[in-house]
């Protein structure tokens, strides 16, 4: 027993430390736990059987079709229109649909969805958008609380429920508790959400949200950096594939797009094209290439390979940065967040793929509201950083799409006219419509109605192709759960769950079951501020279940206790998904979740010590 509690120790550690993959952390302590005897390769391996890990699997395919149709985004944009009148209402709007959508897909999903449309619309009502954004990543935890599949810590405390030989929970037996969340958040943050747009300066930042592609432009300065040459007939770097020349790595600049000009001899027949600059480009006589970097790289680039700046003063024949206007009709820029989850965190741009993958330029990074925009390809990349990315719409609708490291956010993706299999949105509607129904009322098991719901999205072309819905899985997270699950049994199959248990009781049960209640909710909600919910939430369940046996009462408001904290962590931008997902897009500080979040949580504690047993008696 003391093996396994000093593995999981070291474990909850090194995921509250957040320097390495959790997933690759839960496997190690999983295989540690294997080798030293504690668990049977059998039960190791369990986890990745479990009706859990397969639900949480086909929840994201299921979610990535209504993604992938615009059902999601045809929904959200048409309630939403109604608020734009009044900002009250607005605000109950954006609760609403937030909460709804996410009690039936993953709240990472919903938020990204939602985030963008959020913005433009506050811009269009001339509303503070950082008002909106925090309690939008709110709602959607409160609305995982609706459903049996709306947050992973529910189909968690499920299984226990089940393992421990008790009837499962009903698709909506938590949606008491969900509505409670949900009509106490909007009261409190509608009022307590003030507080975010009393500065002038937030406004402005969160303003600089629009993210139309002239405004990035501005916002970024790349006009400041960016320049335009001309490659004359004697250059040496004539008819050499960009590949060859190592630009970047020898100047620490970018070519971001080359213009050919086809009749440069007849200024009124002459027609011009301009591509992205990909490691396949070859420069040809004339050709007007834009770079992007500081002037001194440019410079010398130009004096050692006999290039033209194009853009000079006249009267001093000083070289002058482009200051056109850019045209953004194939080529565009658009601004995206890096996740707290994403594997690019630590990498330098440079190594991130997505000049390869998607023929995309970083051209500017904005960090705690510093701007990086010289030597960007050698930067490292963190989480929270808001990347400036630049290359065709069509390559940023695919990287949008597919990319889970990232999302795009604010008004460019508008323009990039993303295309959207619109013809099936009905059918993803009626497949969602049935899964519900199949699992409200018991007509498959829950697990057996999610995998047909995901491979009906599949098969009925509610994807591009089978690759696009595999990505929508987002593998990290589920070979976690499917790790973390054998630490429960673990802890049974040691004691450890029954030791805590009954120190628990030993030491809050004098003061009835209301008490260690109340001591497994705290509990829960304080571990979830350092370490992931899924993880707390699959120590703690079979905790809670041997606390009710040793007292003889019903575990459902033991677990639902448990689930409750585990989804309502608000009082950190890194707790959940939501939060950290709105964390740069609104222009936050940690301090702004502990004032705003904290004493919502407070709040929970109270209302759910009490409402939980009238809604589950002991």
């Amino acid at each position: 027993m003391l093996i396994t509690i000093i593995i999981l120790i070291i474990l909850g550690a090194f995921l509250a430390w957040g320097k390495f993959r959790s997933d690759i952390v839960t496997m190690l302590a999983l295989m540690s736990l294997t080798v030293l005897d504690i668990l049977t390769p059998q039960e190791a391996i369990a986890g990745f059987s479990n009706p859990v890990v397969l639900m949480l699997a086909g929840m994201f395919i299921v979610a990535g079709g209504i993604n992938q149709t615009g059902l999601a985004k045809k929904l959200s944009i048409r309630l939403l229109h109604w608020g734009r009148k009044s900002e009250l209402w607005l605000f109950v709007l954006v609760m609403l649909v937030t909460a709804f959508l996410s009690s039936f897909m993953s709240n990472y999903g919903t938020v990204a969805l939602l985030l963008p449309i959020i913005v433009s619309m506050t811009r269009e009502a001339d509303l503070n958008a950082r008002r909106f954004l925090m309690p939008m990543a709110f709602a959607a935890s409160m609305g995982g609380m609706m459903t049996l599949i709306g947050a992973p810590p529910n189909l968690i405390v499920n299984e226990a429920l089940i393992d421990a030989h008790f009837k499962g929970l009903e698709f909506f037996t938590v949606l008491p508790v969900g509505i409670i969340l949900l009509v106490i958040g909007i009261i409190f943050l509608w009022f307590r959400s003030s507080y975010l747009e009393k500065s002038d300066r937030d406004k402005q930042a969160a303003e600089r949200q629009t993210k139309s592609p002239q405004e990035l432009i501005k916002e970024y300065q790349l006009a400041d950096s960016l320049f335009r040459l001309q490659v004359p007939k004697e250059s040496p770097i004539l008819h050499t594939p960009l590949r060859d020349l190592a630009i970047t790595n020898r100047y620490g600049i970018t070519i971001v797009e080359i213009r050919n000009y086809q009749s440069p001899t007849d200024k009124i027949l002459k027609s011009v094209s301009h591509y992205f600059a990909n490691a396949d480009s070859i420069l040809n006589a004339d050709d007007l290439i834009y770079v992007e970097g500081s002037f001194n790289d440019v410079n010398r680039f130009a004096e050692e390979n006999d290039l033209t700046f194009v853009d000079t003063k006249q009267a001093d024949n000083k070289i002058m940065a482009f200051d056109s206007e850019m045209k953004f009709d194939e080529i565009g820029v658009a601004e995206a967040v890096v996740l707290s989850s994403s594997k690019l965190i630590n990498r330098q741009v440079r190594e991130s793929g997505f000049r390869r993958r998607y023929q995309i330029n970083i051209l500017g990074i904005k960090r705690q509201g510093e701007y990086i925009l010289h030597q960007v390809q050698r930067e490292k990349i963190h989480a929270g950083d808001s990347l400036l990315i630049q290359g065709a719409w069509s390559n940023m609708d695919e990287m949008a799409s597919e990319e889970l490291d990232l999302v795009i956010v604010g008004q460019p993706m508008q323009e990039a006219n993303k295309v959207v299999l619109e013809h099936k949105a009905g059918i993803s509607a009626l497949i969602l419509f049935a899964m519900i129904i199949s699992m409200a009322f018991n007509i498959l098991p829950n697990v057996t109605s999610v995998l047909v719901a995901a491979l009906l999205m599949i098969v009925t072309g509610c994807f591009r192709n089978v690759e696009t819905a595999y990505n929508s899985i987002r593998w990290q997270n589920i070979v976690f759960f499917a790790a973390m699950l054998p630490m429960a049994t673990a802890m049974n199959k040691t004691g450890a769950s029954a030791t805590i248990s009954h120190g628990l009781v030993n030491f809050m049960g004098s003061l009835g079951p209301h008490a260690v209640l109340a001591a497994l909710y705290v509990a829960t909600s304080f571990f979830t501020l350092f370490v992931s919910n899924a993880a707390t939430v699959i120590i703690f369940a079979p905790i809670a279940i041997q606390s009710a046996i040793v007292l003889n009462v019903s575990p459902y408001p033991f677990v639902l206790a448990v689930a409750t904290a585990g989804v309502m962590c608000l009082a950190s931008p890194y707790a959940t998904p939501p939060n950290s997902l709105v964390l740069s897009p609104g222009h936050y500080t940690f301090g702004d979740f502990i004032r705003v979040g904290l004493p919502l949580q407070l709040i929970y504690v109270l209302v759910m010590i009490f409402a939980l047993p009238l809604l589950y008696p002991f």
